[in-house]
């Protein structure tokens, strides 16, 4: 039998236990599955332990906030964000309803799973299982809030009014962020809004469960975002790590160690797209967790709302120039995210494939 053969029937009698890589934990199996086995290359890159992600203060001046987010946006692509307008209390909640789906009994858990969202809800395991090279070690209930609705049913109970109030909070903190974001580049506040850059949402809630090889897996693989920005809360287990070049050339991972009560922010790839390359989409990956309790994260990702084949995105005319020429060419968001959904999430190369 092929290694392929092999690994297709592997893949397929873990997805269909419908019982994630929690499942995997709770069966007390004490080695990771070949079907998690990364290549060594993909987890010997270096991590930089002196390095350390900015801190965003928003109840600084205006003026020193908008500076350090254009600072932070242009030259890491991540930042921590303290003194927002979330109370610790609704992050703290947040985390334990997520954590309250994903420990639900697996007969109760699994009958939420399926590759097909329903009502904008799927409860799965690694949504690029079929078409990775290596699976991830983690969990995700993904909703999708925007720009149509989810049916509220179908957000599991245990954890429906604590995220559809987390929608909300994360809403009003991107709209925040991203006024800061567009006076940093001499637009008007709004501009991104006006794009509907708040009302393609969506939401990840992931689980990681402790790994007994966590040498051998990673939680999420090497990846970018494709979207406007991303607005994380995790808690304090960390595994968060972000790609840095130093002055060498070189390649480092550094660690976003987490801060009590900071969210992460990340600018995604059309954020890049549409300030040509002024603020930065950068690679991150999640190592597998080897403490003893499973790290929760909650991904909410933002992105326009508007669908049309008529409706097309790309760098903002207000900030070319003959000295700045457009980077990157026009499209519609359909097609964007399409391409993103066929590959393997640690391949896509989706900046490269839009550019002039």
């Amino acid at each position: 039998m092929s290694v392929s053969i092999d690994r297709a029937i592997a893949v397929k009698a873990f997805d269909e236990t419908k019982a994630g890589v929690k499942g995997l934990v709770d069966s007390g199996i004490t080695s990771v599955p070949f079907i998690f086995h990364h290549p060594t290359a993909n987890l010997s890159i270096p991590v930089a332990a002196h390095l350390s992600i900015p801190t965003v203060d928003l109840s600084l001046p205006r003026p020193i906030t908008i500076d350090r987010i254009r600072s932070a946006s242009r030259d890491w692509g991540f930042f921590q964000l303290i003194n927002h307008s979330i109370p610790i209390s609704t992050m703290q909640s947040t985390i334990s309803a997520v954590r309250a789906f994903h420990e639900l009994p697996t007969a109760v858990r699994s009958k939420h799973y399926t590759r097909s969202p329903v009502g904008g809800v799927a409860y799965l395991s690694n949504g690029d299982l079929f078409k990775s090279s290596a699976a991830s070690w983690r969990d995700t209930l993904q909703i999708s809030f925007g720009p149509v609705p989810p049916e509220l049913d179908e957000i599991p109970e245990v954890c429906r009014s604590e995220l559809v109030k987390w929608d909300e909070s994360a809403k009003e903190v991107a709209r925040e962020v991203m006024g800061l974001m567009c006076e940093g580049l001499g637009l008007g506040p709004r501009r991104l809004e006006e794009l509907s850059c708040l009302e393609g949402r969506g939401m990840s809630c992931h689980y990681y469960p402790p790994c007994p090889e966590p040498h051998l897996t990673v939680g999420a693989g090497n990846h970018t975002d494709p979207v406007i920005l991303t607005v994380l809360l995790q808690d304090e287990i960390g595994g968060l790590r972000a790609k840095r070049k130093v002055e060498d050339g070189h390649e480092v991972w550094v660690d976003v160690k987490p801060i009590p009560g900071a969210l992460v922010v990340n600018v995604g790839d059309l954020l890049q797209i549409i300030t040509n390359d002024e603020f930065k989409s950068v690679h991150h990956q999640v190592v597998a967790n080897s403490s003893d309790e499973a790290r929760v994260s909650v991904a909410c990702f933002f992105n326009p709302g508007r669908r049309e084949e008529s409706t097309t995105y790309g760098p903002l005319p207000e900030l070319l120039s003959s000295e700045n020429p457009p980077r990157y060419r026009n499209f519609n968001v359909n097609d964007f995210l399409g391409r993103f959904l066929s590959k393997e999430l640690n391949t896509k190369t989706l900046i490269e494939f839009f550019k002039l």
